[in-house]
């Protein structure tokens, strides 16, 4: 028979009291998560994306992979809601999800669900895709191998949103302006065949805008001179879908077999 010992020197119980010995369970180890650009997410942040993968492993029985992505991971309190991106064949009810999620965290959430051969053609034809993972929390280590493949449809569709920026610039806040800037350089970058980062597109921005991204964010630009720059860099983007375009068709052609 085990023997348990109870020190002599004890707080409440006397000597002859009745006690029941039991097992506690240790506490459960927190859950390494990783960290993609996110070098100062604070203390609060950290507890809250530690809730939300424990909801989904609570909700959702397999999955490939989880990403926490979106303004959420930026430096302060300036988000709206949580991003979340579900790697998953499996079908699964998101509205559910996201009532669950919000219940518990306090924050609107979206989930979007794909599997992963939809994310891996995302991020080989969609510069937003590439952005967006380029700073994110993952449930699991991101190894993604595609080869870009330019779809000039879909790129001027996305560019064609950046055009707000040159036509209502001065009825967007700044946090809007950055949103369409970024989209607009993620695009340029994409096509010049550079990587697509958060970091690459804050930078660019700074060489061809002659402006920082937190000058835009805060609203504080000239911008009569943005929008000159802004409209040059514009028109050469959708330069190169042209051109991109132009290449596919008359490689199309030249591959086309005589009737």
């Amino acid at each position: 028979m085990d023997q348990v010992y109870i020190p002599k020197n004890r707080f409440g119980l006397h000597p002859g009291s009745y006690v029941t010995i039991q097992a506690v369970a240790p506490p459960k180890a927190k859950e390494t998560l990783f960290f993609y650009q996110v070098p100062d997410l604070e203390p609060i942040k950290q507890k809250i994306a530690q809730e939300v993968f424990s909801v989904i492993d609570q909700n959702v029985e397999n999955y490939d992979n989880l990403i926490l992505t979106g303004s959420f991971l930026e430096k302060g309190f300036h988000f709206n809601d949580l991003d979340l991106l579900l790697i998953t064949s499996e079908k699964i009810e998101t509205k559910l999800l996201e009532r669950t999620m919000k219940n518990i965290t306090g924050i609107p959430t979206q989930i979007l669900i794909m599997s992963t051969k939809t994310l891996l053609y995302g991020l080989a034809t969609d510069p937003l895709y590439q952005t967006m993972l380029s700073r994110c929390i993952a449930k699991k280590r991101l190894i993604y191998r595609y080869h870009r493949s330019i779809n000039y449809k879909l790129l001027d569709l996305h560019l064609l949103g950046s055009e707000a920026l040159t036509r209502e610039c001065d009825l967007l806040d700044g946090q809007e302006k950055y949103k369409l800037a970024r989209n607009m350089v993620a695009i340029y970058l994409f096509l010049r065949g550079k990587k697509v980062t958060f970091k690459s597109i804050d930078s660019e921005i700074q060489r061809r805008l002659r402006i920082s991204s937190d000058e835009i964010k805060k609203n504080t630009i000239d911008k009569k001179a943005f929008r000159k720059t802004y409209q040059h860099l514009y028109d050469e983007t959708f330069s190169l879908i042209l051109n991109a375009a132009k290449s596919q068709q008359t490689h199309r052609v030249a591959h086309r077999k005589p009737s």
